[in-house]
């Protein structure tokens, strides 16, 4: 079963990546394929440099991801240009990634912007991460040390609470314990893994 796994900023997709995963789910995690594509020596990067040119590099010639993001969350034609380099690299991994996993695995695809692609066509079921955005805000300026206006900026890049809600076909709700979280992708993973209900 290929199920898309998605959320908004700092709503704890990850950690709920990771309890699927623990739970036997082969994870193939976007993000970490999008660094992948555009780490140092490959096309990818080569890409980037000749879109958007060099003072995207760090002394050392990898990518300055936080230069990246800064130019790109502000302005969405410098986004949608990056999107259209990294995305079919990414789409072209998750393919080689996806046909490696075991026959019957539980393939779930952590995919942080799947309601802005259009592609939640592509999966049997669609899982999202939902919290409130005012606990998004929280989170960014607690545990990640953003400023007020990078973490409403990023939230602004993305999909809304609603449109996200609006394509999930299961909604693991993060807004309490770590146990109670758990708890709930368990639930989830079952429901996932189980006999077809009638």
């Amino acid at each position: 079963m290929r199920v898309g796994l998605t959320g908004g900023v700092a709503s704890g997709k990850s950690t709920v990546a990771a309890m699927l995963a623990e739970l036997g789910a082969v994870v193939i995690d976007a993000d970490a394929i999008a660094r992948e594509v555009v780490a140092k020596g490959t096309p990818g990067l080569d890409a980037v440099v000749a879109e958007f040119g060099t003072e995207l590099l760090t002394a050392d010639g990898k990518l300055d991801r936080p230069a990246m993001g800064r130019l790109v969350f502000g302005d969405e034609d410098a986004r949608r240009r990056l999107e259209g380099i990294v995305h079919p690299l990414v789409f072209e991994r998750y393919a080689e990634l996806e046909a490696s996993a075991p026959e019957g695995a539980l393939v779930v695809h952590d995919i942080p912007l799947l309601a802005e692609s259009g592609r939640t066509e592509d999966f049997d079921a669609v899982v999202v991460v939902d919290v409130p955005r005012e606990l998004q805000v929280e989170r960014m300026l607690r545990d990640r040390g953003w400023t007020l206006e990078d973490a409403e900026s990023r939230i602004a890049a993305q999909a809304t609470r609603e449109q996200r809600l609006a394509v999930a076909t299961h909604v693991i709700e993060n807004t309490g314990a770590l146990e109670d979280l758990r708890s709930r992708v368990a639930e989830v993973h079952a429901e996932l893994t189980g006999p077809p209900t009638a």
